[in-house]
């Protein structure tokens, strides 16, 4: 195996063009830690977080960005009983996915499903396990339920919509052009509402709330998915684009039951990760496996085109998953 790999790394805080093509050595796997020969990884919003400044890797974790890959594993670190050197995974990681190879805990990996490609695989940990452990884990969205996520055409979005979809809610979803819209209901939204044209306030009231939000915005989101949520409705939020601050009338949960919750992956612990990757491996799986739960997929960059991809996400231009071909 080889000693040194190609690797993209943050040479300072900053825009996408502070991504560069560097070498660095090959990680060894620890103890109950597998090393994955990356095909490809993924792109998400926290990895642009991350170059910005504005997100520190966990203690312990490379300082590589990259929260999921798919591909071969190498190596088995002391204690690994689940995998074999060979066997294709895709993996949540705890970063270090630009990159040649990366290491991982052997409980955060899955069996890639006859027939699914690499590069499809390498875009399903991150959002699976982001999308499963709050709107079903944590908020738990039943069928029937109605369900509105913000950024429908976003990786979250588009895993969020098929997941509630094949469990029987009621989906809506918000999106910001027509073409962004049309394909929110073309994976199972009864109703993509356009947010620059619509109040989804206005939208949800009208059906009589919301059970289960995903919200990704904050801001000035956060008041109007108060008013948006039917009584007894939660609140899932999982990011703050338009930041985490804002005046809230806490009245209102009070009076209508209303739960307010949030989460982050990244810093949970191996054993809360392990945890959701067993609910999704008796879930999600079977169903992405059959075909009725499939990635969308954007476009595929090459590893040093990672700064193109970061600039396309952070524009919004995307629909879907991009991914990174190592």
């Amino acid at each position: 195996m080889a000693e040194m790999m190609r690797a993209v790394e943050i040479a300072k805080p900053g825009g996408p063009e502070v991504l560069r093509l560097c070498e660095r050595p090959v990680p060894s796997p620890g103890a109950e830690q597998i090393l994955i020969r990356i095909d490809h990884a993924g792109v998400n919003r926290p990895d642009a977080l991350q170059r910005a400044g504005s997100y520190a890797p966990p203690k312990g974790a490379s300082d590589l960005p990259g929260l999921e890959a798919a591909g071969l594993i190498e190596a088995v670190g002391p204690g690994v009983t689940r995998w074999s050197v060979g066997d294709a995974v895709y993996a949540l990681l705890p970063g270090g996915g630009y990159a040649e190879f990366a290491v991982t805990h052997q409980d955060h990996a899955l069996a890639v499903p006859k027939g699914l490609s690499m590069a499809e695989a390498a875009g399903l940990p991150e959002t699976c396990f982001t999308v499963w452990s709050n709107v079903f884990m944590r908020a738990g969205l039943r069928a029937g339920q109605r369900f509105l996520v913000h950024g429908g055409s976003s990786g979250i979005g588009t895993t969020a919509i098929q997941l509630a979809r094949a469990f029987g809610a009621r989906v809506f979803a918000t999106a910001g052009s027509a073409e962004k819209c049309a394909a929110c209901v073309e994976l199972g939204a009864e109703r993509a509402i356009n947010y620059r044209e619509e109040d989804f306030v206005d939208v949800l009231r009208a059906v009589g709330g919301a059970d289960v939000i995903l919200d990704m915005v904050g801001g000035s989101y956060l008041p109007r998915n108060v008013k948006a949520l039917a009584d007894d409705g939660r609140l899932q939020q999982i990011a703050f684009l338009q930041g985490p601050k804002v005046e809230l009338n806490f009245a209102q949960l009070m009076v209508r039951r209303l739960t307010i919750s949030g989460s982050t992956l990244r810093p949970q612990s191996d054993a809360a990760k392990a945890g959701i990757a067993s609910e999704l491996r008796v879930h999600v799986w079977p169903m992405i496996a059959s075909g009725r739960v499939a990635p969308v997929m954007d476009q595929t960059f090459a590893l040093g085109d990672a700064a193109k991809a970061h600039t396309r996400m952070e524009t919004s231009q995307h629909i879907g998953k991009m991914v990174l071909k190592v």
